[in-house]
């Protein structure tokens, strides 16, 4: 069975009310409610905005058919109500399927803990986009005077990652779009962040479907370099393989760090590069690769 991601530097309470939010559960358990639907309420402060509508049909068909098999996690407010902390795209799915009930965990949560477990949960499923997560990070920061080391303690991300995460909602709107439909991945906005002229450069990126590495060689004034050769070149077409783009892609946003990775034709060989820009990254990688033995 696979290990549970577990995330650093949260209090016993915060880590197993979290748990108790991302583990499947018998949805008529002990300390499981069944309130009603109507009873319960979106928070206005969710991280998560936008909700992919091929999943969300498919989860809607799944709560048609067999009904709402993990409770939520909500906290009660005024009035009788209750405002979801974690699980909304669940409660979405029940009212779209027409339930009048569904499970819930009920806790007594603060502003503050409620938020951080509504931004957690949605980072441990990659329910976020990069400027969703963005903005979570600089509430914490702006309402609840969180530091970024606290932040990114609490997180289980680096404190360069939250550092490069908060430069993306300087970037200009139309470039903050394009990332949030899709169009700019973390890799590029990122590159962009550094760019003299992000929205142009932005609209080229999109234009030409440039690669993260062509964007950031673009961004350093220099033609890309091609990929190695001596067998760990890509395919022979040159074309660039987006397996391979989607990992660096997921690599860079894990470490927080610039990522290249070449692989052999054969797949059973290749390099993995990563490029640190202080000796503080440096220390902090070594210690992450140090706890994995």
């Amino acid at each position: 069975m696979a290990e549970k991601k577990r995330v650093s530097g949260l209090g016993r309470g915060l880590s197993a009310l979290l748990e108790e939010a991302a583990t499947p559960r018998d949805a008529n358990g002990p300390g499981v409610a069944r309130l009603a639907v109507a009873d319960i309420g979106a928070n206005a402060s969710q991280p998560r905005r936008h909700f992919a509508p091929e999943a969300m049909d498919e989860l809607i068909a799944s709560v048609r058919a067999h009904g709402v098999l993990q409770p939520i996690l909500v906290r009660p407010i005024a009035g009788g109500r209750y405002e979801i902390v974690a699980g909304e795209r669940r409660w979405r799915a029940a009212q779209a399927a027409g339930l009048h009930e569904m499970p819930a965990v009920v806790r007594e949560l603060d502003d503050r803990t409620g938020f951080e477990i509504a931004l957690i949960e949605n980072i441990q499923r990659s329910d976020l986009n990069a400027l969703e997560e963005a903005r979570g990070y600089k509430r914490l920061i702006v309402e609840f005077r969180h530091t970024q080391m606290v932040l990114a303690g609490i997180v289980g991300k680096s404190r360069s990652h939250v550092a490069n995460l908060l430069r993306l909602l300087e970037l200009p709107e139309p470039v903050q779009a394009m990332i949030e439909d899709g169009r700019l991945s973390m890799g590029h906005a990122r590159a962009l962040a550094t760019a003299a002229d992000p929205a142009t450069l932005a609209q080229h990126i999109v234009t030409k479907g440039l690669s993260v590495r062509e964007t950031e060689a673009l961004v350093a004034g220099r033609t890309a370099a091609p990929r190695p050769r001596h067998g760990l070149e890509q395919p022979r077409s040159g074309a660039s393989d987006p397996n391979i783009d989607a990992l660096e892609v997921q690599l860079a946003e894990s470490l927080g760090m610039p990522v290249a990775l070449a692989v052999a034709d054969s797949g059973a060989s290749g390099s993995l590069t990563i490029r640190f820009a202080s000796l503080d990254q440096l220390d902090w990688l070594c210690a992450r690769l140090g706890q994995a033995r």
